[in-house]
């Protein structure tokens, strides 16, 4: 991390059943302090599955957690936050009232982030509490509304997966049929077939990889293993932290047949999961069984370390290597054409700072990276189909999971992608689903500087070797300076096509100079 001032900055992880605080102090020299963990229970998933709502109830807890973690983290005199959502919040049909109440309320901004990125994170908080080595580890955390899996070593990941299994759930598709909360092994074996026909695919694919250590991460997790060390072992804790297959066969056995209310009381138990324990336990017992794994190690890190850590990485000078990762990979599995996308992408960047320049707009750092994205994935919906590739290209971005991005910079990196060509409708007041209402102007302007790039290429041989706006002597008066290599009279065409839809989103006037490319370079 670069060297700056000393600054003290919050994490916060809003899972489906807790909500976890981790407030580090950055040093100047690039080190960092932990001031304080808090964890606590609020069960935000309680009641959504399978409706995708999230309830009054439950949303009114995790406000006044988070209120109560901001305050805290401002007491250590926090000034930035880092605060993510995952399963609950991202499947929940009403997911931007919690947001809104969050940042109203708790005065905390939250990205909503998509399963792999979960993993992703997951995997880097593990990394950084572990001595991997070069050999490759499996890393699985269960969670409330989620299972997030991932195969890598020290170096990187290699493979990332999220399956919508999570202990919170299951209780709510499976829940116990005897009114006393014990589960017979018939109900026990039907989660267990839900898992695996869930699972099957990612299962499939593990097997593929010569998997050397496992590392377990979660609340669940290390509960098991607590359990195993006082039921089986006699411990007080489970000093090696090492839950074993064949103890946790026995572990699950025995909470299976017990009542609820025996349940809270085994030695070792979280009383706050008794009644979500056992389809925890049949996640984690059916993957180690498919998977042939002896046991795993319990690991006490998870996704606020991986936010740290992801945080850090950040602050390096070469900025966001994951995004780029992600973007470029995904147009390489789309088979862009890389010269082309490269093209506009540049084109893009000129028109974005130019216009900034003019005073057409404010738009800062994060807009211009979001728009160089677009602009390079814009063809990607020809993989598809060149018919209507925009349809395509906005849905495969959309759809990506892309690693490195939040929720809502995915869907303005696709909404402004899927504005580069026809008749979108970007001059409307309409929201493309899920984008926030705020975002909306940034990608009419965006989407509209992506159209006039892609018009300025369209024999894709880069005939325009540069285009800038530059304000003339009116007050609402902007010059488009056009410097073209040879013939490129079907590029000044597609940007005379675009000329009313560009001044209509600008709110400019806007003139077409053209100048050869020798002639530009004697001026």
């Amino acid at each position: 991390m670069a060297a700056g001032p000393e600054k003290v900055v919050a994490f916060v992880d809003i899972g489906t059943n807790s909500i976890r605080l981790l407030v580090v102090r950055m040093s100047a020299g690039g080190g960092y302090t932990v001031l304080s963990e808090q964890k606590e229970v609020v069960r935000l998933g309680e009641g959504e599955f399978p409706s995708d709502m999230l309830s009054e109830a439950a949303m009114d807890r995790a406000v006044l957690v988070c209120r109560t973690f901001v305050d805290l983290a401002r007491s250590f005199h926090a000034t930035e936050f880092e605060a993510v959502a995952t399963s609950a919040t991202r499947e929940a049909r009403n997911q931007q009232v919690l947001l809104n109440r969050l940042a109203t309320e708790a005065s905390l901004p939250v990205r909503v982030i998509a399963g792999r990125e979960e993993a992703r994170l997951i995997y880097l908080g593990i990394r950084s509490g572990v001595d991997i080595g070069d050999q490759s580890a499996l890393f699985i955390d269960i969670g409330g509304g989620s299972t997030e899996l991932s195969i890598g070593t020290r170096s990187g990941y290699e493979a990332l997966y999220s399956l919508t299994l999570g202990s919170i759930r299951l209780s709510s598709l499976f829940p116990p049929k005897d009114r006393r909360g014990t589960v017979t092994q018939k109900e026990y074996g039907r989660i267990r077939e839900h898992i695996l026909t869930e699972g099957a695919r990612v299962i499939q694919e593990l097997k593929e990889y010569p998997i050397t250590r496992v590392y377990g991460s979660s609340g669940t997790l290390q509960n098991l293993a607590d359990i195993a060390a006082r039921m089986l072992h006699q411990q007080e804790q489970n000093a090696s932290q090492v839950l074993l297959y064949q103890d946790l066969s026995r572990v699950t056995a025995r909470l299976c047949a017990l009542s609820l209310e025996e349940r809270r009381k085994v030695p070792g138990i979280n009383p706050d999961r008794a009644d979500i324990i056992v389809p925890g336990a049949a996640i984690i017992e059916t993957l180690m069984q498919a998977l042939g794994l002896s046991a795993v190690t319990i690991t006490n890190r998870g996704l606020r370390d991986g936010l740290l850590v992801d945080y850090l990485e950040q602050q390096t000078p070469d900025g966001h290597p994951v995004r780029l990762q992600s973007i470029t990979s995904l147009g390489g599995a789309c088979r862009i054409n890389q010269v082309h996308a490269v093209h506009i992408r540049d084109l893009a960047d000129e028109l974005f700072r130019s216009s900034r320049e003019a005073g057409v707009h404010t738009f800062g750092p994060w807009e211009e990276e979001l728009l160089g994205y677009a602009a390079y994935l814009h063809d990607i919906g020809s993989f598809v189909s060149f018919t209507n590739h925009q349809v395509h290209t906005q849905y495969l971005i959309a759809n990506a999971d892309l690693l490195g991005f939040d929720q809502q910079e995915i869907l303005v990196i696709a909404s402004i992608a899927g504005l580069h060509r026809k008749k979108a409708q970007i001059t409307g007041g309409r929201l493309p689903s899920g984008l926030e209402p705020q975002h909306l102007r940034m990608v009419q302007v965006l989407g509209a500087l992506l159209r006039l790039a892609e018009s300025l290429d369209r024999t894709h041989i880069g005939l325009v070797r540069s285009a800038r706006f530059i304000r003339t002597g009116e007050k609402k008066g902007l010059t488009l300076r056009i410097v073209c290599r040879g013939d490129c009279h079907l590029e000044i065409w597609g940007a005379e096509r675009e000329k009313r839809t560009v001044q209509k989103m600008l709110g400019e006037r806007l003139q077409i100079e053209v100048v050869q490319e020798e002639n530009a370079a004697r001026d």
